[in-house]
This record gives structure tokens, sequence and C-alpha cells, in this order.
């Protein structure tokens, strides 16, 4: 059933992508999808954040959708297709977990690394592996933080974190340049991940969840605003923020 379902869907890209296709799908190349695949990706986050399954199935499928529609665009170019894909990560998949498909013994990040290394054919360059320098700032740290831990490079109490985390905002504080403030935003926010770690609380999802808290009370507190007949322009500072603190004590009582 699944194999008959998959196909359909590759002949239906197909048929997209053919002579009496869609002209936007037939104009698309790797390079104009490439936003496409970015926001798809989120917006499945955003469906598991909201534990709706009915959601987190379309997004999945709109993701799968990228996969199917870069495989056609591929196999159009000669280069490969959808079943090159799926056999490359088959193969993948066994190889990188020979503690389950071979003999042996359990699960060694160390392995894992040096499973990878000798697929691209290169050396690692640091014990924390191969990095993606294409993840989004605070995820890149968050994953950075945690191949060094696989190596035993880490904190061991919370409570240096801690520390470490006043100690950056101490030296942000006494900064005289844009470059040194650069440097200790950069070495504040590095360890705020590293906290946000310690406590397994994802950063990435946390700045994105206060960001859309943000957005929420500000229309609140614009509409609080206009329902009084005025303007947010035309409020000072310290009347805006009286708007935003009844939002907040709203928001808080909601809560209770």
């Amino acid at each position: 059933m699944v194999g008959k379902e998959f196909e359909k869907l590759v002949e239906i890209m197909a048929t997209l992508r053919g002579e009496n296709g869609c002209d936007w799908d037939k104009a698309q190349t790797h390079e104009s999808l490439k936003p496409y695949l970015i926001e798809e990706a989120y917006e499945v986050l955003n469906a598991i954040d909201l534990k709706d399954d009915e959601e987190l199935k379309e997004e999945l499928g709109d993701v799968l959708l990228q996969v199917i529609f870069h495989s056609q665009i591929a196999m159009e170019r000669n280069a490969f297709t959808i079943l090159d894909v799926i056999k490359t990560l088959s193969d993948k998949l066994i190889r990188r977990h020979p503690h389950v498909f071979a003999d042996a013994e359990g699960y060694s990040y160390a392995r894992w690394e040096e499973i990878k290394a000798k697929e691209k054919g290169e050396k690692k360059r640091t014990s924390i592996g191969d990095v993606n320098h294409a993840l989004p700032g605070l995820s890149l740290a968050r994953r950075v933080q945690e191949n060094a831990a696989g190596v035993g490079f880490d904190w061991v109490k919370i409570e240096d974190v801690w520390d470490k985390v006043h100690e950056e905002i101490n030296e942000l504080k006494n900064t005289k340049t844009y470059e040194e403030t650069e440097e200790e935003i950069g070495d504040l926010l590095f360890a705020i991940v590293n906290l946000s770690r310690f406590l397994n609380v994802d950063p990435e999802r946390a700045i994105r969840k206060a960001t859309e808290k943000f957005i929420d009370r500000f229309e609140k507190m614009e509409k609080m605003i206009e329902n009084e007949g005025k303007k947010v322009e035309e409020l000072n500072l310290e009347e805006l923020d009286g708007y935003w603190n009844k939002v907040k004590a709203l928001d808080q009582e909601g809560k209770a």
C-alpha cells in the first residue's frame, strides 16, 4: 500500500512538471525552492509545538513534497532519481548503525563521527565532528555544545553554567568598543544556550515562543488602546508601558 501511494505521488509530480502540467511547477529550480523547504520545516516544528496531529500530518506531507520536487528536477537533469535518494538513505542508516545491523557493541558517538568522516573521505577537523554551519545561530551553538559534550568536554554542574552566564553579563557591561560588545553578546548567548541545554530547553524554540508571546501581547495592547479611541503612535513610552503591564497582568490572570 505504501509503495503504491508513493508511486502515485511521484507520478503526480512528474505530471505537474510535464508538458501539459502547471506553469508554476515547471518554472521551479533547486534554487527557487530553497525558501519553501525552510518554511515547510519550520511549519512542521510549529505543528509539533501545537501538538496538532492533523496539522503535523499535513506539514510532513509538505516537507515530503519538497523531497519529491527536488528529486524530479534532478531526474530531469539526469543527475539522480528519487530511488537513488531512498537507496542512499537506506544504505547510510545501515552503515551508521553497526550496533544494530552488524556486530558492533552499542551506540558510540565517536564511532558515529568516524563513520561519517570515512564516508566523506575526509579526516575530522576536531572531535566535535562535521558541523552544519547553515543552522540558525542558537541551534548551531546547541549542536556544537552537544557534540563537545559527547566527547566529555562539558560542564559538570549547572551551578558552574549559571556562574558563566553571570560572568559573561559582567564582561558585556564593561565593553568599550563595538567589536568588544559584539563579541561579548555572542559569548553571553553561547552561555545562555549552554544553560538551556542543562535545563533541557531548546533555545531556538524558546526564543520563538518568546517572540510569538511579544507579538500576541503587542496586538492586544494595540486593540486596548484603539478601544479607548487612542493611537499607539500618539502615546509616550510611559503610557505604552502602562498598557503593556495591563495586558501582561491579564495574561497572567488567564494562566492562574
